[in-house]
């Protein structure tokens, strides 16, 4: 007949998951304690009960002394469930009978453990009152063949003669601890108990010795001879049999080894960076909660290095040799740290030293000098650049370690800037403005995400020549950002706040929204063949259902998605590339163009140019402009014309300011321009009107 065990929690859903978790077993359930002492009652063979102690209508508590008080449920063994904050109540638990907790969130593997432990106690509890009562089932059967340690009586101190008779020690705890029974009992558990456990089981013992608790329970480890540790879970409890003396006990230890294995290996991985093998962010933020006081009193710095420039090595080596340098750097940082001097790596491209000391400004400097020197000796020879930024700790203010890594990244954006090579960068006034106005620009796109002041972000419009004809086939939407605080805010500033507070894609989504309108009302005014281009981030076309949401819009607004132009810059190709050349394919088989924007300033190359999804290829103004400067033969922007001619891209030409740039691409046959020359961004109606003008 299977043990039955009683379950008693207010949860429904801990309720179900411990009954699936302990199917073996016969698992009645009850949802508060009212219900459990019912069932108690009606079923008096229940012989283990996991009682969580805050319930309503009646807690675990009151049921515990209930059940104290009333000699007949005495042998029903009871596992308490707390939250891990409740110390008092695991103890106040045990003083009423419990002989176990466990701590939520619950850990199954370790509820299964605790119950099995359980059994077996009851099960070695049984056996002995049977060999009183019958001696057809010996207790020695149960003792020496036991999957689990066993002890009774075991002395806490070395032992001399006479108390070694009265020890007892099963073969199975023998092989866990690696010592033999009169060994172990010679030395006292205490003995070989790890330190660090003997500290907390000491108190526990103490109590249960002097009977202020019934039992206790805990995981602890036990030192073996060659000095490895064998982990356990052990339960103490009393032994009081009419035959035997007072002040007996049994300990049952549960090999848990393979199980504490694994939780440190996954507590190594949620601590540690997979690459590298430093320490990872997660850990520095619980490291700098515990250290916060002690900081704030000793003026603590947080140096970054940011090497965010390595990303332009993965297009050309692959991800495997960026990796394995950025593995050659992490190598070389830690022969700079002590225990004062600590090392993390917080982004596959990013770490940050938590110096733990005060430094004057000029030691500092010193250290970040040796930083440089490091990062130079390897990276001098990729022609790759970092900046390196330093933040001192607020004496006076508690210090919030995002806010903190977030001043860092900006030191060190500062100090790549630097005409010089990893240059360092200290955080100041001027940076915590520009804190200040991010912060303020993101609570504004905020608002407008939410529709509350959709008015402060609109749209300009972009004519684009084709040169052939001589006239215009598109409009490139330009989003415009009016702010309340500021003015009108710039692209290049709004945007990657956008994109970094994940607001770009409700935002994307109004943007696209309007460009649809514009578009739509150009069809409607008689300009069927007029396109409009619309810059995307990888952010928005990596979102599930992108491309159904944009389909979608196309329908609801009666626009062909054949006329609409999706611009993105090469420059996010560097990640996820397989993966966006693929969704830029399913979006050219419904018949939306696709535009690298910018090119020439990302990581692409002409080469890869071939492989990607794309129709039009748009030449930065930084090309064009070097035609004012350049004489005609010198300058290289018609042979990037001619080469994305042999790929099968049409070229576009931005930044067109003067007649003679506009002559020289002209010449060299490239197939549209767009710039100042033709007209700065315009609203929508002013938009429509050049185009009536300039079109008839």
């Amino acid at each position: 007949m299977k043990t039955k065990i009683l379950v008693v929690d207010d949860s429904s859903s801990d309720r179900l998951i411990i009954e699936k978790m302990l199917g073996e077993f016969d698992v009645l359930t009850a949802q508060d304690g009212a219900d459990a002492l019912r069932l108690i009652d009606q079923q008096p063979d229940i012989e283990l009960m996991i009682l969580d102690l805050n319930m309503p209508v009646m807690d675990g508590f009151q049921v515990l002394q209930t059940l104290k008080e009333q000699p007949r449920h005495q042998s029903l063994r009871t596992i308490i469930l707390t939250n891990y904050d409740e110390m008092d109540n695991e103890i106040r638990g045990l003083e009423l009978g419990a002989v176990d907790y466990i701590r939520k969130p619950i850990h199954m593997s370790s509820l299964k453990i605790r119950v099995e432990t359980q059994m077996q106690l009851l099960q070695v509890r049984q056996s002995m009152e049977q060999k009183l009562r019958d001696q057809d089932l010996t207790f020695d059967t149960i003792f020496y063949q036991a999957p689990i340690g066993i002890a009774i009586s075991h002395n806490m101190e070395p032992a001399d003669e006479a108390v070694s008779l009265r020890g007892q020690i099963n073969p199975m705890l023998e092989e866990i601890t690696g010592r033999s029974a009169e060994e172990l009992i010679r030395l006292g558990w205490a003995a070989v108990t790890h330190p660090d456990d003997l500290a907390e089981e000491l108190p526990l013992y103490n109590k249960f010795r002097s009977g202020e608790i019934g039992s206790y329970a805990l995981d602890k480890r036990y030192i073996k001879p060659d000095g490895t540790i064998a982990w356990v879970h052990l339960v103490v409890a009393p032994l009081s049999l009419s035959d035997q003396k007072n002040n007996r006990h049994i300990s049952l230890a549960q090999d848990i080894s393979k199980r504490k294995a694994m939780e440190e290996y996954l507590q190594y991985n949620n601590e540690h960076d997979a690459l590298t093998g430093l320490h990872n962010r997660r850990y520095m933020e619980s490291l700098f909660k515990l250290d916060t006081e002690v900081a704030v009193q000793t003026g603590s710095v947080l140096i970054g290095i940011n090497l965010s420039p390595l990303h332009a090595l993965n297009m050309v080596y692959g991800f495997q040799y960026t990796w394995d340098l950025v593995k050659k750097i992490a190598d070389e940082l830690n022969q700079l740290t002590s225990s004062k001097c600590l090392l993390y790596n917080l982004h596959e491209n990013q770490f940050v030293f938590y110096l733990k000391e005060v430094f004057s400004r000029e030691a500092l400097t010193d250290f970040c000098g040796m930083i440089a020197a490091k990062l130079r000796s390897l990276l001098t020879i990729e022609r790759v650049n970092g900046g390196i930024g330093i933040v001192e700790l607020n004496t006076t203010q508690p210090n919030d370690i995002d806010q903190l890594l977030k001043r860092v990244l900006i030191a060190s954006e500062k100090a790549i800037e630097s005409p010089e090579d990893f240059s360092y960068s200290f955080f100041d006034k001027d940076m915590e403005s520009a804190i200040d106005r991010e912060g303020e620009i993101k609570r504004e796109l905020a608002m407008i995400a939410s529709h509350q002041d959709q008015s402060r972000l609109y749209l300009q419009f972009q004519p684009v020549l084709d040169l052939k004809t001589g006239r215009i086939c598109s409009f490139e939407a330009l989003a415009r950002m009016d702010s309340q605080t500021y003015g009108l805010v710039s692209p290049q500033e709004f945007i990657p706040i956008a994109e970094e507070s994940k607001l770009i894609i409700p935002l994307g989504e109004q943007i696209m929204i309007e460009a649809f309108h514009f578009l739509a009302q150009l069809h409607q005014l008689g300009h069927t063949s007029m396109k409009v281009a619309v810059n995307i981030s990888a952010i928005q076309l990596l979102r599930n259902g992108f491309i159904e949401s944009t389909t979608r819009m196309a329908r609801e607004m009666q626009i062909k998605l054949t006329h609409v132009i999706l611009e993105i810059t090469e420059s996010i190709l560097a990640v996820n590339y397989q993966e966006i050349n693929a969704i830029l394919g399913k979006l050219k088989q419904l018949g939306i163009k696709i535009a690298i924007d910018d090119f020439g300033t990302g990581y692409s190359s002409l080469a890869r140019e071939r492989e990607l999804n794309i129709n039009y290829l748009k030449i930065d103004k930084s090309f064009i402009d070097k035609l004012m400067e350049l004489e005609t033969d010198k300058a290289i922007t018609g042979d990037v014309i001619s080469m994305a001619h042999k790929l099968g891209h049409v070229v576009v030409a931005e930044g067109v300011e003067h007649e003679a740039q506009r002559q020289y691409l002209e010449a060299h046959n490239c197939d549209e321009i767009q710039g100042y020359l033709l007209s700065r961004p315009l609203d929508a109606a002013d938009a429509i009107a050049l185009l009536e003008r300039s079109n008839g």
